[in-house]
């Protein structure tokens, strides 16, 4: 009896401390429930956290009745969409839905005032985009606005004393600033702000990259380009089996930096890094090309090239016996393109070549390096976790391979595919010769 009644005592004192931590548990909910002050800090830990989840959390909300404004995005369309990415990622860090931003048209870079603006719904399907990065990063329009007052400015810097680390304090700053908090717009200023620092994984590029799906008017353009290819293809190869209306003809596609003006800047590129595989010649270009295996003749091989540029007029000469050249006019499909400004006219070289079975390109290139993140992207997707493999045994499409780095067999270049694993854009944005699994490159997703 007696230790029983010890027991039901013991019992007494283990469960008064616990009713007394339920109690306080409940009195410190009740004071911060009441707190203000307490309530919004609570919230900024939560936004903070959101917004910082990029690189483990591919699909945490942003919101969507707070928005971003960016100044017009220039210069080169790879580079306009670097900038998009940036802009994006920015409006993911703020908590923020991204105002839809205004590219431009044309090349003029520096004579800000006669740039020619292009909204990005002009180019790509703003609900697709939308659908396919929900939860991750946003798009608005201007309409969605309800709050007609000034927006909250803010001057982000660029250029070479703006370092990146610079930059992720002054976001930081912004994060936890009261005054922007609740703001519904906020508007960022300053020359091509988002140019310039980089402090995103190339795996959420390639995630907002991927949700760019053109317009239909210019997606029928590229369809009549690549299908024209497959005529020519067809015809050449003599086949007369052709089932569907519309058949899928294995092409090549190669980037050919030989322009005068990019020859003179990788030269230059070339003496300060001390680098001899930035440039190539048309000559080198053509002899690696003709010793990559696989290529079954006779094979249609797409130029891209800057035709406005182009000072070799022999571009389509001296290619091995088996390999037919055409660019956009011996191609026949000059008068698609001549009626688009040349942003629109690159993106149509862009998918062309992100579609061709195999691609070859320059590693120092961002047209080619971003051709090469959209085609390692698409593998990935397709289930092909390990790109490290030897690509003649995998029997796939999306092969790329880099003209201006000399391969380890028979005189091919070099194969190619995007290290999904870094932590930056510093080798596409800037380019590297670094590029193979002997690199310790990791692509898995």
């Amino acid at each position: 009896m007696g230790w029983a009644n010890w027991r039901v005592r013991s019992n007494d004192f283990q469960i008064k401390p616990i009713i007394a931590i339920v109690i306080f548990i409940v009195l410190l909910r009740t004071i911060l429930t009441a707190s203000p002050s307490l309530a919004w800090f609570e919230q900024m830990i939560s936004t903070y956290g959101a917004t910082h989840s990029s690189k483990t959390n591919l699909r945490a909300d942003v919101r969507k009745d707070k928005f971003l404004e960016v100044p017009q995005i220039v210069w080169g369309l790879n580079n306009q969409k670097i900038a998009l990415a940036r802009s994006l990622l920015t409006a993911r860090f703020l908590n923020r839905t991204l105002l839809m931003p205004s590219f431009s048209a044309s090349l003029i870079y520096k004579e800000v005032e006669l740039l020619q603006p292009m909204q990005f719904n002009k180019i790509f399907d703003f609900e697709k985009f939308n659908s396919i990065c929900d939860g991750f990063v946003q798009l608005g329009q201007y309409s969605e606005l309800s709050n007609k007052t000034d927006p909250f400015v803010i001057q982000k810097g660029s250029g070479r004393k703006w370092t990146k680390e610079r930059d992720l304090r002054h976001l930081k700053e912004i994060v936890n600033d009261n005054k922007v908090h609740d703001l519904e717009l906020v508007r960022i200023e300053g020359k091509n702000p988002f140019l310039w620092q980089d402090h995103w994984p190339v795996r959420d590029y390639a995630e907002i990259l991927g949700c760019l799906v053109l317009i239909n008017e210019i997606e029928n353009d590229v369809v009549k380009v690549i299908s024209k290819i497959g005529e020519i293809s067809l015809k050449a190869k003599n086949n007369t089996n052709t089932s569907g209306s519309n058949p899928v003809v294995p092409y090549m596609a190669v980037h050919m930096r030989i322009e005068k003006d990019w020859m003179i800047h990788c030269k230059k590129w070339e003496q300060r890094s001390r680098l001899n595989q930035i440039c190539s010649s048309k000559t080198e270009i053509l002899d690696r090309v003709s010793h990559i295996t696989g290529v079954n003749p006779p094979a249609v091989v797409y130029l891209a090239i800057a035709d406005s540029l182009l000072e070799d007029d022999s571009v389509l000469e001296g290619w091995k016996v088996g390999l037919m050249p055409y660019e956009k006019k011996r191609l026949g499909v000059w008068g698609i393109y001549k009626k688009y400004p040349y942003l629109i006219q690159s993106a149509i070289d862009f998918e062309v070549c992100s579609r061709a079975d195999i691609f070859v390109g320059n590693t120092y290139s961002t047209f080619s390096s971003l051709v090469v993140l959209s085609r390692t992207h698409k593998l990935l997707k397709l289930g092909f976790t390990d790109l490290c493999r030897n690509y003649d045994q995998l029997a796939i499409r999306f092969i790329s391979y880099a003209y201006n780095i000399l391969g380890d067999k028979n005189g091919a270049p070099k194969q190619w595919s995007t290290d999904m694993a870094d932590s930056n854009l510093l080798k596409i944005s800037f380019g590297t010769n670094n590029i193979s699994c002997d690199a310790n490159m990791s692509n898995r997703q």
